[in-house]
């Protein structure tokens, strides 16, 4: 949720910003801000009919003739009070966090995005092959399990892939991380909160009868782990790092990317997550994305870092770092890894705040992928050799992975 006090101060710049996300979200601000008018307005009606039901002594008949009209008048403006702040919340909840000034406009990742480095250089293959030629992966099984877009990990893919999750998790826990193994299961408070709901309901699985809802994400368990509290200014910045099988219904990508294994309804995740107060997020952000890196380098991956552009950010981020790396079978950089400040937003809809030496204030929230599946199936890719193995890298072999991987 925006800051209300900061957006009445500065409507106009608070609406220039939010309508470079595109989609209608000036609008949704300005119905915001007018929902906010209609409530603000009647505050001080109400606040002057309640001090005229306060009488000093014993009333005259007069007195209570009036008092009785007074208590039905302000009856009907609480009422209408009540009715204005539901309005204005729920208008506010179609409002997006504002994009810090530095990110570009547009709404299209390919085009409007700004590429800010690259690492490495993608190798020189004369006939690239796919993760399905390379490594063992049941696509026509997983379908008759579970349906399209389901797939088995088998053997040396397998392998592999939990050495990637557990050389993020080590390598993040040496940083000062705490491990996490979060529910998957979490309540709609909690996919409000982060910001998820309602924009990204139609990708999420709901259990049927049940007020659950199966994460696309370990960033909102996360975020929701100390929903309602007030926490210590001592103990910020909390650095969590958390492992979790995720699920998206991924609606409207039908046709897209549906080979293999690279978009599926399921995939694990290693997730970055930091509460710490507002002057230091932005630092945060620089050291989440620079552990990141760290982990893509150690797999021998070469890769990009863009800014997205306003438009192609989720609803509660200000400022997204994607890192791309280069996939042999596609001849160009992929997403495989979102790193974002969602400054105080998600904080506010969790209503998480730290206490310092005086009033309770709102904290920043951020989160990172350190590990992705997709990052394994690069992995096989860039690292194929010409008989249709793969040479594993020796970081992954610290874990547990095999020296070779064969199809």
């Amino acid at each position: 949720m925006i800051d209300l006090r900061a957006a009445r101060a500065a409507p106009d710049d608070f609406r220039a910003a939010i309508a470079k996300r595109g989609d209608g979200a000036g609008a949704a601000f300005d119905e915001a801000m007018a929902a906010d008018a209609r409530w603000r307005a009647l505050v001080p009606q109400v606040d002057e009919l309640r001090s005229r039901t306060k009488l000093k002594g014993k009333p005259t008949p007069e007195q209570l003739e009036e008092l009785k009209s007074v208590k039905t008048e302000l009856q009907r403006l609480e009422d209408e009070l009540a009715a204005a702040e539901s309005a204005r919340d729920e208008a506010l909840r179609g409002v997006p966090n504002v994009p810090h000034e530095s990110v570009p406009e547009g709404d299209d990742a390919d085009d409007d995005a700004r590429e800010e480095r690259r690492w490495g250089e993608p190798p020189e293959l004369a006939e690239a092959k796919d993760h399905l030629e390379l490594a063992r992966f049941e696509m026509d099984r997983g379908a008759k399990v579970s349906g399209s877009r389901f797939g088995y990990w088998v053997g040396g893919a397998a392998q592999l892939a939990l050495a990637a999750y557990r050389l993020g998790i080590d390598r993040l826990v040496r940083q000062g991380f705490t491990a996490v193994l979060p529910p998957v299961l979490v309540r709609e408070e909690a996919m409000y909160g982060t910001g998820w709901f309602p924009t990204e309901e139609s990708n999420i699985y709901a259990v049927t009868g049940e007020d659950l809802y199966l994460v696309g994400t370990s960033e909102v368990p996360m975020g929701a782990l100390h929903m309602d509290e007030i926490l210590d200014a001592e103990q910020l910045p909390l650095r969590y790092t958390a492992f979790s099988t995720c699920f998206r219904r991924e609606a409207g990508a039908a046709g897209k990317d549906t080979r293999g294994m690279f978009r599926v309804h399921q995939f694990n995740k290693v997730e970055q997550f930091v509460l710490c107060r507002p002057e230091d997020s932005w630092e945060e952000h620089r050291q989440l994305l620079a552990h990141t890196e760290d982990v893509v380098q150690s797999l021998e991956l070469p890769y990009r870092v863009v800014t997205l552009p306003a438009g192609d950010m989720s609803w509660a981020s200000a400022w997204t770092y994607d890192v791309e790396v280069w996939f042999p079978s596609y001849g160009r950089y992929r997403e495989c890894a979102s790193v974002s400040n969602t400054t105080d937003y998600q904080a506010r809809r969790l209503r998480i705040r730290y206490r310092d030496d005086g009033p309770p204030q709102t904290l920043h929230t951020l989160n990172g992928t350190a590990v992705v599946d997709r990052m394994v199936l690069a992995v096989l890719e860039n690292h194929q050799r010409k008989d249709g193995t793969v040479e594993v890298p020796a970081a992954l072999r610290e874990f547990g992975a095999p020296d070779v991987v064969t199809p």
